[in-house]
Parts: C-alpha cells; structure tokens; sequence
C-alpha cells in the first residue's frame, strides 16, 4: 500500500523563528498521522526544521538534495535523493508529495507552489503573507487553502486526503 507523502516547503536560510517553529511542528504532526515527510532536504531552513520534527516524532523523512552530494544533508532526513539538478529538483519536490503544505514564502517556495498548482495539486498555504495567499488563490482558488497554524495545516491536509482515497 502506498504511503502519504506530505511535501512541507518552505525558505532555507532566510526562515524566520516562526516559519522554523512552525515547521517543526508540521514534522511532529506529520509523523504522527503516519505520514511520510519529503523536504529540500537541506539542514537549513524549514527543511531542517520540518525533518528534525518529524524525526523527534519517530517518522519517516526524504529530503530532494538540490546538489550533486549530500555534503548539506539534515540529520533528520532518512531517504536522501540527490538530484545535482539545483533548484529544478523543485518539480520533484511536488511531484512527490500527495499534498503541499507551504510554510513560509520565498522565492524557491514559490516556484513550488507555482509547479504544484500547475501539476492540479493541492497546497496549504501557513504563512502571513497576504499578497502571497491573494496571489496564489487568483491562480487556483480550488487548489489553495490557507491556514494560520500547524495543526490547522493538517487538519486542512486530512480533509485533502480523505476525498483522494
């Protein structure tokens, strides 16, 4: 049987303290809903964050290296796939994961988001960034939800995976 797979991404190194809590406790709930996490994989950011709660939480991890190594790999990542493919291992990213949960807003967040809505994924957007969640909404308001907390974030994310089932 399959496994969920929940994408959680999100900035690397410019993540604020309440992106990283945020992240962090995304893994935790992640990992206790049985859920599979996939990140950038870095050990910076809301990747690191996301993998090390998942882990705190005994769960599985997959990190989508951006680089040709694993030299930047975060100690909470199980399953590293190393692309040397950069910023374009983005695709992969959301390809892979069943549902997107967006925590944070950058640049390379927002080629995700982007790619996901053009793949007809869902993402769950947790950030305060208002112009963002206009932004994304106009493009796909069916596909985008928004949320102001972890939890939130995954109840929204249950209720996505109960009507793929």
């Amino acid at each position: 049987m399959k496994k969920i797979v929940v994408g959680v991404m999100g900035p690397g190194a410019g993540a604020t303290a309440i992106e990283l809590q945020n992240a962090g406790e995304l893994g935790e709930l992640i990992a206790e809903k049985g859920w599979v996490l996939l990140t950038g994989g870095r050990d910076a950011g809301v990747m690191d964050a996301a993998s090390m709660g998942a882990k705190k939480a005994k769960g599985l991890t997959i990190g989508i290296l951006p680089a040709e190594d694993c030299s930047h790999l975060s100690e909470g990542v199980d399953i590293a796939i190393v692309t040397g493919m950069g910023s374009a291992r983005n695709n992969i990213n959301v390809l892979s994961s069943d549902v997107i949960i967006a925590c944070g807003m950058g640049a390379g967040t927002a080629s995700e988001i982007a790619l996901a809505l053009k793949a007809n994924k869902k993402v769950i957007l947790l950030n305060n960034h208002v112009e963002s969640q206009v932004f994304f909404q106009t493009l796909s308001e069916e596909n985008v939800f928004v949320v102001k907390t972890a939890q939130e974030a995954i109840e929204q994310a249950g209720k996505i995976l109960e009507n793929y089932s």
